[in-house]
């Protein structure tokens, strides 16, 4: 992936710190940032070492080439739309109406979580992923390309392009890939689907992305 350089990230919470973790074992730089200003990053910057640094949100998804959303869903309003135009976006949300409020249209199927952030960010290819894994099994589970058994995340988008890159950066940081559609078939990897949470490798991960049902 020589055109993707730097991973930005808006949200430093256990998913994003994860993926910022795997992403600098595969030699990216991360920009990471938060709701609470990268001051109160300088912790874990320090932590993850190297080719780690804060940043505002705007500044993650300037500098970043490719950039994960990882916030709670009701906050994605508060994305940077303008420095995220052209730019692959990987969402990791999830709803949940307890923390998120109700969402009508969420909760009559009319639309997913990846295609609210994709209809916030109109310029940008957002891709699904990260959703259906835990933090702590994402920084554990990677395996190299070719091992048997190899843990398989699913990966939705409606630009080709934009999802074989996420495919292919997936590959690097540990993990084969299923993709099974554009986002409006992102539903089949939500919570409460056969493939949300439990680890399966590639032909598991198909199976169950076939068997989800609405």
């Amino acid at each position: 992936m020589d055109e993707i350089k730097t991973i930005g990230t808006i949200g430093a919470g256990h998913i994003g710190t994860a993926v910022a973790k795997l992403a600098l074992a595969a030699g990216y730089d991360v920009v990471l940032s938060n709701s609470r200003g990268p001051e109160t990053l300088t912790d874990l910057v320090a932590e993850l070492g190297d080719g780690a640094s804060a940043d505002t949100a705007i500044g993650a998804a300037t500098r970043g080439d490719l950039v994960v959303v990882t916030i709670p869903l009701h906050a994605i309003d508060t994305v940077p739309v303008e420095p995220l135009a052209g730019k692959v976006v990987v969402d990791t949300n999830n709803y949940y109406p307890g923390r998120d409020g109700q969402i009508a249209e969420l909760d009559d199927h009319s639309a997913t979580s990846a295609g609210l952030l994709q209809r916030h960010l109109p310029e940008s290819h957002v891709v699904k992923a990260f959703n259906h894994i835990q933090a702590a099994q994402l920084e554990a589970d990677g395996l190299p390309a070719g091992t048997p058994d190899r843990r398989a995340l699913a990966v939705f988008g409606d630009d080709e392009d934009a999802v074989a890159l996420v495919r292919r950066w997936l590959d690097e940081l540990g993990y084969d890939s299923a993709n099974d559609g554009p986002l409006a078939e992102s539903w089949r990897i939500e919570p409460g689907t056969p493939g949300y949470g439990p680890r399966l490798d590639l032909a598991g991960l198909s199976t169950a992305l076939s068997d989800a049902t609405r």
